[in-house]
């Protein structure tokens, strides 16, 4: 079973969303809440798999707690479910440690698709959300040196897949490679990189363009 907790201060959204991920298979809803203020003491007692966040909730927001979460419990899989399309909010979101990042527009059979998606290694985005990431990529650089990591093709490959949102399923099939080949590729990516975990090299890929 995913364990998936929702924070969302809309009360009305917040018993659709209870009632959809109750009735699912292969989900548990394990923690509901209107905002954020307790959420560490709530992740030590229930330890989610999944936490559905809003972003704009009274006293702590969303990528605060996003924040809070991911440097204790770096292992919890954070979606953020917003209205917010602006890129401010995505790339903070983004480098607060969120691994997904959905519209509230979005069907429910895509939320419980990407829940899943997220719980398996992707990184689910709606689709506009995502072309804001890859426009964000096309824009001239700002004169900034960069850094050469000495990536190679097929790594460099598979940090774009991974931007994408792509689970490593996904990546695999893509690259016509298997999983335990994507694993490999991935490890040597985060060291050279200097990270430890897939939204530290996303994050870093963002900021610094490096596909």
């Amino acid at each position: 079973m995913i364990r998936v907790s929702i924070y969302e201060d809309n009360l009305s959204l917040l018993e659709s969303l209870s009632y959809l991920i109750s009735g699912a298979e292969k989900f548990e809803l394990c923690a509901v809440s209107c905002n954020a203020i307790n959420i560490i003491a709530e992740c030590e007692r229930i330890c989610p798999d999944v936490i559905l966040m809003d972003i704009d909730m009274p006293e702590v927001s969303g990528i605060e707690a996003t924040r809070l979460v991911k440097n204790l419990f770096p292992d919890v899989n954070i979606m953020i479910f917003t209205v917010f399309e602006d890129k401010d909010k995505i790339f903070e979101a983004l480098c607060a440690g969120a691994t997904g990042y959905l519209l509230k527009k979005t069907s429910s059979q895509k939320i419980i698709e990407s829940i899943e998606e997220l719980h398996n290694g992707g990184s689910p985005m709606s689709s506009g959300i995502a072309r804001k990431v890859m426009e964000y990529f096309s824009k001239p650089p700002n004169g900034k040196k960069k850094v050469n990591y000495e990536l190679s093709q097929r790594e460099r490959e598979i940090l774009q897949r991974l931007l994408l949102g792509d689970s490593y399923k996904m990546v695999a099939d893509a690259c016509f490679i298997s999983i335990g080949t994507v694993y490999s590729h991935i490890n040597h990516l985060y060291k050279k990189l200097h990270v430890n975990s897939k939204s530290e090299a996303v994050v870093k890929a963002i900021k610094e363009r490096l596909v």
